[in-house]
């Protein structure tokens, strides 16, 4: 018999994964704490910089077979969408050795695809349930996803992972030439080619949205303590307590989704955690004179390009270092140059420009699948982090699995793959 006495959960971490687990606690009759230092959704919290995609196609690891023969490239291209700084190399190769393996053959980027859209392929309902719920059903939209090429020839070349999105029941329409420009006029005229996928949807707001979540939490009971999770405190294999640096919260139960912090706790209760920081970043255009009528992802530049309140937010990059390495400006740089390029109006009073620049750190698996499961030293303490590039797509999905961990229910779908026992 499933054992559905509520508990007191400590929620570790208030981006986009820790809200969703908390309000699913809460529907579950769970007591719930959220323990986070900062403010929810503030400008440097998490999931604030997403670029706010909820695509069913997110699906496609990183690491495909053939990657390992551009690595030295990335690591001489200084503008290329992923790049690793020399010095933090040595640091990172475990991980990018795991990385390397896990997208080594077909049939390992096939395993993956298909687990990622068991988190993914209705992320857009789930989202917009969520928000209705939260009476701010607007928050989310379901107008589609546009993926740009320069020719059908640059899709075709894609093709291996459109399949994969084709074999997971992922649908798009074809739109080209004059069609596509007049399905998005801004577009620059060197896209000729473009997959729309209409079941696709988006965040208008990531920062607003997670703040707007937590304040739904608070408001049926949950608590919020402003502090940073130092430690546990396990007697006889079971949690009575979280440390933070303002004293320990009694609980008997915990979740982990501190994203990047995640790695060190986790290790506290017994799970020792390949998960480095994909380092990403973000420039907004503050009140453009245009911008794409619904996201666009141009395949050239590899970036979520997404309208957002009196903002056109340009999101991307991938930099492989240490997470506390200054940031690197000339990779929001890229983007902005990418993004004046895509939409051509936008440059033609670029001094009038305002420009605001953001980075941060995903947390990233080597395999590209997140980390949903009890850890080792207990049951009462449940792992959900590492979702690198989808945790804003995944996180719904994820805080029922959160739920059902606690209430020994079965999952909706198989948590096995997600074991953080599979780094061991």
């Amino acid at each position: 018999m499933p054992n559905t006495a509520p508990k007191h959960i400590a929620v570790i971490g208030c981006g986009i994964v820790g809200a969703c687990s908390a309000l699913a606690l809460l529907k579950d009759g769970h007591r719930v704490t959220i323990i986070e230092p900062g403010e929810p959704g503030d400008r440097q919290a998490a999931s604030y910089g997403n670029g706010a995609f909820l695509s069913p196609a997110s699906i496609i690891p990183m690491s495909v077979p053939g990657l390992w023969k551009k690595v030295p490239a990335y690591l001489l291209d200084p503008e290329g969408p992923l790049t690793i700084r020399w010095r933090h190399l040595l640091p990172l190769a475990p991980w990018l050795l795991r990385f390397l393996s896990a997208g080594s053959t077909l049939a390992k980027v096939q395993r993956t695809a298909k687990i990622l859209s068991s988190l993914l392929s209705d992320a857009p309902m789930r989202h917009r349930a969520i928000a209705a719920d939260c009476g701010q059903a607007d928050m989310i939209r379901q107008d589609g996803l546009l993926y740009v090429y320069p020719d059908r020839a640059s899709f075709e070349a894609d093709g291996f992972a459109w399949q994969l999105r084709r074999d997971n029941g992922v649908a798009w329409r074809e739109l080209s030439g004059e069609e596509l420009h007049a399905f998005e006029p801004s577009l620059n005229r060197r896209y000729t080619f473009a997959a729309l996928v209409e079941a696709g949807g988006h965040c208008v707001d990531p920062g607003a949205y997670v703040s707007l979540l937590v304040q739904r939490a608070l408001g049926e009971g949950a608590r919020l303590v402003k502090a940073g999770a130092t430690g546990f405190r396990i007697k006889d294999g079971r949690l009575t307590a979280v440390d933070t640096d303002a004293g320990p919260v009694e609980c008997n139960g915990a979740v982990i989704a501190a994203g990047i912090q995640s790695k060190a706790l986790a290790r506290m209760v017994g799970d020792r955690i390949s998960l480095e920081s994909e380092r990403g970043y973000h420039v907004e255009l503050v009140d453009p004179k245009t911008g794409p009528r619904i996201p666009i992802m141009p395949s050239d530049g590899k970036m979520a390009n997404t309208m957002m309140p009196g903002r056109l937010r340009a999101s991307g990059q991938v930099e492989l270092a240490s997470v506390d390495a200054a940031p690197d400006w000339k990779r929001a740089d890229i983007l902005l140059r990418q993004l004046l390029s895509t939409y051509p109006d936008l440059g033609k009073n670029s001094e009038d420009l305002t420009v605001l620049r953001w980075q941060g750190n995903r947390p990233s698996t080597p395999d590209g699948l997140p980390v949903i499961s009890r850890s080792s030293a207990t049951p009462d303490v449940v792992h959900a982090f590492g979702h690198g590039h989808v945790g804003l797509a995944a996180a719904p999905k994820t805080g029922e699995l959160v739920a059902a961990s606690f209430s020994r229910l079965p999952p909706p779908i198989d948590i096995g793959p997600f074991a953080a026992s599979r780094f061991r």
